[in-house]
């Protein structure tokens, strides 16, 4: 499993510093992702995606669990008061209750994606302020090594908070 550490950097020539540091610690690109104020250049550095910077992820989860939920009430009740002359199978509750749940997953998570993920609002003013923020994706194993290394090597940069990656597929 993975872990997502932020870090703060005072400009793009530090983010490039420590991209680099990490590369060389055998942090692959693709799990690095870094977000700054809009149109900044950032160069060949691995900019956040959709991913990262909107709450797709969190509306993908809040849908699928109030779709999932009204799936299953609107299910058992059409399966307890059915339609006059229609007998329905206890896999019309399941059906109903799969194909809201994958409903509600899509819809929320289109909604989400014009949301900024409200995981980032910590850093909101630090990246108005032209700051860039670093999102890193490392193995649990390796979180104290790689936050040593960073703040061994770049004091500048100030550590955020760690959380799970979502979602916790590679």
């Amino acid at each position: 499993m993975r872990r997502r550490l932020y870090f703060i950097l005072p400009d793009v020539a530090g983010a490039r510093r420590v991209a680099d540091d990490l590369l060389l610690a055998r942090v692959e690109d693709r799990h690095m992702h870094f977000l700054a104020q809009r149109g900044t250049d950032l160069g060949e550095l691995h900019e956040a995606g959709y991913m990262q910077k909107t709450d797709l992820v969190h509306g993908a989860e809040v849908g699928l669990a109030i779709g999932g939920g009204g799936g299953f009430l609107l299910g058992v009740f059409v399966f307890l008061v059915p339609p006059e002359g229609v007998t329905l199978q206890l896999a019309t509750v399941l059906f109903t209750t799969l194909a809201s749940a994958f409903l509600g997953a899509w819809i929320a998570s289109l909604a989400g994606t014009a949301v900024p993920n409200s995981r980032l609002k910590l850093y909101q003013d630090d990246i108005a302020h032209g700051k860039i923020l670093l999102m890193l994706d490392v193995p649990a194993s390796r979180v104290e090594e790689i936050r040593a290394l960073i703040s061994r090597h770049h004091p500048e940069a100030s550590a955020g908070r760690m959380e799970p990656t979502l979602p916790a597929f590679p």
